[in-house]
């Protein structure tokens, strides 16, 4: 009856909070260039934690009084030989002059001066950010070459309420302004190849994927997982309905807010390469909106895949599946961003 304890997203963050009710403040138990996930709280007070950062998996915790000490240590001796991108936490100005922040990966031996093919992670939510946790994804594509922006767009978490429902009936709109400011910010730091440019999400992140593609041809391939295209579609198939409500009104009464947020409204504007990802079992982002997508870029010509994930939700974690997505995304990069 004391206190709450509770993670806290601040600026590319995750914090071990306490809120204490007798004087109403905040204390940051575990702060700095971390991320902390799961806790659980001991009765005599000391707290074990998951804690991740730019260059450490997640590994076990134990806090005790303000005493930290690493419990686990599951990757050390793989890490010892592997050489791991640089990271770099940037600001940076979108078009209406706010703040949006970032992480650049390097690739291992990164030569100055030279500009490198470049891929731009958009994350899911879009409730949500990138942070100093360890990125597999990010490094991996580090390790093949490329640089790699993942930033935190109006509508992430870690910046106040105002930036984050600044999306509310207004997706794929200033989102779409800060991932590409992103880019821009990217290469006229002299990183980014502008001319060997890739961009790809799961979630919302393949959404904004679907705006961008629908809305820019600066792009040599894209890859889109569990995203939406079509939705009104998904008006009673998937579980947002109340959502969908709140947000945009019933689709027969408020057509033109459901069209104006839909990247299928614009399908005919993409002439990017794109490969298209799900779970057969997905019933959050249901892979309807994948298929369309696919049949409309197919019937058009346009350079794409559809591989639909067996016995899979929205998330997958089976070791066979996420090699083969991995696989099939660096090879899709690989025949559209690097190819002359």
């Amino acid at each position: 009856d004391k206190s709450i304890l509770f993670v806290l997203e601040d600026s590319g963050e995750r914090h071990l909070a306490k809120f204490n009710r007798a004087n109403q403040k905040i204390d940051r138990l575990v702060s700095g260039n971390v991320s902390v996930w799961g806790f659980s709280q001991h009765d005599s007070g000391d707290i074990s934690f998951e804690m991740t950062m730019s260059h450490l998996p997640p590994e076990i915790f134990y806090l005790n009084g303000t005493n930290v000490k690493q419990l686990t240590r599951v990757n050390e001796d793989l890490f010892k030989d592997i050489q791991l991108a640089d990271v770099k936490n940037v600001v940076f100005m979108n078009e209406d002059l706010q703040e949006v922040e970032g992480f650049i990966f390097l690739p291992p031996n990164y030569q100055e001066k030279k500009r490198y093919p470049t891929i731009l992670k958009i994350h899911g939510g879009p409730v949500s950010q990138y942070d100093f946790s360890f990125n597999e994804e990010a490094q991996l594509l580090a390790a093949n070459g490329y640089v790699v922006l993942a930033s935190n767009p109006r509508g992430s978490s870690g910046y106040g309420q105002d930036f984050s429902s600044a999306l509310f009936a207004k997706w794929g709109i200033p989102d779409f302004v800060d991932v590409m400011a992103a880019v821009d910010y990217s290469i006229s730091e002299g990183y980014s190849d502008p001319d060997k440019l890739g961009v790809g999400g799961w979630s919302y992140g393949g959404i904004l994927t679907n705006y961008v593609i629908t809305k820019t041809d600066r792009f040599k391939a894209a890859i889109t997982g569990a995203s939406e295209v079509n939705m009104e579609a998904n008006y009673g198939h998937d579980h947002y309905q109340l959502e969908w409500e709140k947000e945009l009104g019933l689709p027969w009464e408020s057509k033109e807010s459901w069209q104006k947020i839909s990247p299928w409204e614009n399908v005919e504007k993409i002439v990017t390469p794109t490969l298209i990802m799900g779970g057969k079992e997905d019933w959050n982002v249901p892979i309807q909106n994948s298929e369309q997508l696919y049949q409309a870029l197919k019937r058009r010509g346009i350079a794409t895949k559809l591989i639909v994930y067996p016995d899979t939700s929205h998330w997958f974690s089976r070791p066979s599946f996420l090699k083969d997505y991995y696989e099939r995304t660096l090879s899709w990069y690989e025949d559209f961003v690097l190819a002359d």
